[in-house]
């Protein structure tokens, strides 16, 4: 049941006029239906594992809380890492790591080595919501948060049907409380909602869906591709998984608003970024706070304390700490997209960019803001390569090509006929967020005079009727 297919929007109206005419207890119970039936709807099969993780960080939570030691405390949030990190990897890496092993294996010299793998579907969203529910542990360890007694309030944290499958990935102390508050319906906040769901729908059907032609035609096979038109891909690569996800994330929290619910953001205009650093700041903003807060920073306190490394003076064991944290949680990080080295690097690669970043930090400030942007594009565009191909090498002769054909007249490639269409898109989109990229989203047009407002969405429907693209086209972000 994707957000962009009509019987989404069936689904989503049953249960708004539904859920509005009952009391909170009833709203959440409901809410964890609806839930269950919209997840149900990819493989019903896989709800046990939404069960699973649900009802162990519930017992989890109310053992870990009533502890009176610190080992009894830490013995009952190994529980919970053990169970999810058991299921992420036997469902998203077994595979991954067997093959990485026998490869390791033939060149060590066993070259008889025989390794079995399975085949395994891998469950839509299990990266998003197993963070989610590990994050209810982890502030519960850190003692951050109370445990909640009702179950429902719980399993419907877990599973609400707007951000089940691709986040936002919230943190209890945000999301969790909300289901215990009664919900009032507020009709501004509610065409809000309306206004944010018909901009991400715009995003995925015109922008991602009609520019996905030309990235997958170079992609599929780009060793009979020229340098100019990988190079044109990649770019437009960029822009078909921002208006790809972000769409998403626009209609999930407009969905949740319709709901009395406030989801975080997932997206602050990151393209505009002026160093790699702030461009992860503003991408997928809860997962890479997620990893921040509960990789990076406890990885950085531990490398800090290490005896060689604690001998450095101040600054030289910040720096050695910072650099080799970034790049461990940077590569962990692109391993949660998906299980293959190309992902491992892509999350590498934008290690090596923050660190050079830092290092230069003095002499990149001093540089003109479009120049800032620029270069931070480019950094970007890299680690998109190898996030794009289907293996290092791929990613490699792609490179090369691109290298090799480089030139200033590249940038026409963008104006040939079988481009011109999806350049202009592109920039029109660029200018519309450069517009408006200090509102929360695009349509944050409430001021407006009412016939340049209802000009605007009627533009959009417009555009949404004879523009977009209804070929089945899966969020990218729905196979990690």
């Amino acid at each position: 049941m994707s957000f962009n297919s009509p019987l989404f929007f069936l689904f989503l109206v049953i249960v708004f006029l539904a859920y509005w005419r009952m009391h909170r207890k009833e709203q959440n119970l409901f809410l964890l239906f609806s839930s269950y039936v919209f997840y149900a709807w990819w493989d019903w099969r896989f709800l046990s594992l939404i069960l699973i993780s649900s009802a162990t960080d519930f017992i989890v939570g109310q053992k870990l809380y009533s502890a009176q030691t610190r080992r009894a405390k830490k013995h009952w949030f190994l529980v919970s890492i053990l169970v999810h990190l058991s299921l992420l990897g036997f469902f998203k890496y077994f595979n991954f790591f067997v093959e990485s092993l026998q490869s390791l294996l033939a060149v060590a010299g066993f070259t008889d080595a025989s390794l079995s793998t399975l085949h395994i579907i891998l469950p839509v969203g299990i990266s998003f919501y197993t963070f989610q529910t590990l994050s209810y542990s982890i502030e519960l360890y850190q003692g951050k948060i109370r445990p909640t007694r009702d179950w429902v309030q719980f399993f419907v944290f877990v599973s609400f049907f707007p951000q089940l499958v691709a986040g936002p990935i919230e943190r209890a102390s945000h999301l969790l409380g909300q289901f215990k508050e009664k919900r009032v319906f507020e009709l501004a906040k509610a065409y809000d909602g309306v206004r944010q769901i018909l901009w991400g729908l715009f995003k995925k059907a015109v922008i991602a869906d009609n520019i996905a032609a030309v990235v997958e035609l170079a992609y599929r096979n780009p060793e009979t591709i020229a340098g100019p038109q990988l190079f044109a891909a990649t770019v437009f690569f960029a822009v078909q998984i921002y208006c790809d996800f972000s769409g998403y994330s626009d209609i999930a929290v407009g969905t949740a608003r319709l709901f009395g619910i406030d989801l975080s953001r997932n997206f602050r205009y990151p393209y505009f970024s002026k160093n790699i650093s702030e461009f992860w700041s503003r991408w997928h903003i809860t997962l890479t706070s997620w990893f921040q807060d509960f990789i990076f920073v406890p990885l950085y306190m531990r490398i800090s304390r290490i005896k060689d490394i604690a001998r450095f003076a101040p600054a030289v064991r910040h720096s050695v700490s910072f650099y080799l944290a970034t790049i461990i949680g940077l590569s962990l990080l692109g391993l949660w997209h998906g299980a293959a080295w190309t992902f491992i690097v892509f999350g590498f690669s934008q290690a090596v960019f923050i660190i050079v970043y830092h290092a230069i930090k003095k002499y990149w400030d001093r540089m003109g803001g479009f120049l800032q942007i620029s270069l931070t594009f480019c950094m970007v565009l890299v680690g998109f390569v190898f996030f794009r191909a289907q293996s290092l090498s791929e990613a490699l002769h792609i490179f090369g090509t691109i290298a090799a054909d480089a030139s200033p007249e590249m940038v026409a490639i963008f104006f040939a006929p079988m481009f011109v269409k999806k350049t202009i898109m592109a920039v029109l989109f660029v200018l519309v967020e450069w517009k408006q990229r200090t509102k929360e989203h695009v349509l944050r047009i409430e001021k407006a005079p009412v016939l340049v407002r209802w000009g605007i969405y009627y533009a959009i429907i417009l555009c949404l009727l004879l523009l977009g693209n209804y070929d089945y086209h899966p969020f990218i972000y729905f196979q990690f």
